[in-house]
């Protein structure tokens, strides 16, 4: 079967005759029928998200059951499943205390791009193939645990369903679940991507009454509108804290949203929050980036400043939740879709994502 490799940092992806063995105990064959390419998948590329090589990366997805693993029971073969690339173990202290986005069990297998037993299915040349993190939907096929199986409604398409995974969960849940905007709220968001999007869609649903979408390409910013932005500011051409201040009356926005992961954006997040306000960091930095923050201002003006890691949401409850908003009308998926992608065509799609030509470049698979 066919998988998307990357084989040494900084290169393109090559398309490649893998081998998959069959699910183990608690695991889960997918048949892939869409994933999304995402800004994390490029993160490894750029070694910005260190990950072990070779490796089949893709992390947003969805397909359909082909076979199970003893003692698997959430799932059964034909189900329509939308994958979680940060499962719980439900064991550790932070999946005890309710935050299983903060799995250290997840956090540690992630990082040896494995399994839960610390192996992969998949090979090449008789070979070990590392997978994103428990997932690896860069492949017509994939194995991943049962817990990273969610079984979804059947009539979501799948290109939809796969967005679910990352840049839907992560831009809805920094506001509803992280932030908790309230009501007749105003908020900024900063990057026009496909978490960006998702976090003005978020913001909008929690009601907030200004929503300020700051981006450099005027196109995206003019796309933001119909997710529910109320205000653009385009940064390469004004100072977006300036703009956002003046939009506010002086005060800057009750939250701040910084979706790109970049040190000046996160600094440009925080003085764009009034005092008291609050800055959620949402954006995936290189782990060698820091972050500098006027000292005295953080009593003085009494922000909070926090982060959000998969929107701090619970896939097995948030999936079925979102693709049920997107069912009732109250949350939109189709539009994210910007261009479709055969697995043959991915160097394309990640090359438009980059340039930022995409909100969300989908591939899918016959």
């Amino acid at each position: 079967m066919k998988a998307a490799v990357l084989h040494q940092y900084g290169q393109e992806l090559k398309i490649e005759n893998v081998e998959l063995e069959d699910p183990r105990k608690g695991e889960v064959r997918v048949k892939m029928k869409a994933a999304g390419i995402c800004h994390s998948d490029q993160h490894v590329i750029d070694l910005a998200l260190p990950l072990p090589v070779p490796i089949v990366l893709g992390h947003e997805g969805a397909g359909i059951v082909d076979a199970v693993g003893e003692g698997v029971t959430s799932v059964k073969v034909g189900d329509h499943v939308a994958l979680n690339w940060v499962p719980s173990c439900a064991k550790c202290h932070n999946c005890r205390v309710g935050r299983p986005d903060m799995c250290d069990e997840a956090e540690k297998i992630a990082a040896m791009g494995t399994l839960l037993d610390g192996t992969t299915r998949f090979s090449l040349n008789g070979k070990k193939v590392h997978q994103f993190p428990l997932t690896g939907t860069f492949s017509e096929y994939t194995v991943v645990p049962e817990s990273s199986a969610i079984p979804i409604r059947k009539d979501i398409p799948f290109e939809w369903a796969a967005l679910v995974g990352c840049c839907v969960i992560t831009g809805v849940g920094a506001v509803t679940n992280t932030a908790k905007v309230e009501p007749g709220s105003t908020v900024a968001v900063i990057g026009a991507g496909g978490v960006g999007f998702n976090t003005i869609q978020g913001a909008k649903l929690a009601g907030a009454k200004q929503i300020i979408a700051v981006d450099i390409l005027d196109d995206k910013l003019e796309k933001t509108k119909a997710f529910g932005a109320t205000h653009t500011v385009n940064a390469k051409e004004n100072d977006p804290v300036r703009e956002v201040k003046k939009l506010t009356g002086g005060l800057g926005v009750d939250y701040a949203f910084e979706v790109i992961g970049r040190e000046e954006t996160m600094q440009q997040g925080y003085m764009m929050t009034r005092k008291g306000g609050m800055t959620v960091i949402v954006g995936v930095a290189s782990p060698t980036t820091n972050l500098s923050i006027n000292a005295f201002s953080i009593p003085h003006q009494s922000k909070t400043i926090t982060g959000s890691w998969l929107g701090q949401g619970n896939p097995a409850v948030d999936y079925p939740n979102l693709l049920d908003l997107n069912a009732a009308g109250k949350l939109q998926l189709e539009p994210l879709v910007s261009q479709v992608y055969t697995l043959d065509e991915i160097n394309k799609g990640f090359e438009a994502m980059k340039s930022g030509e995409n909100i969300r470049g989908v591939i899918t698979f016959d």
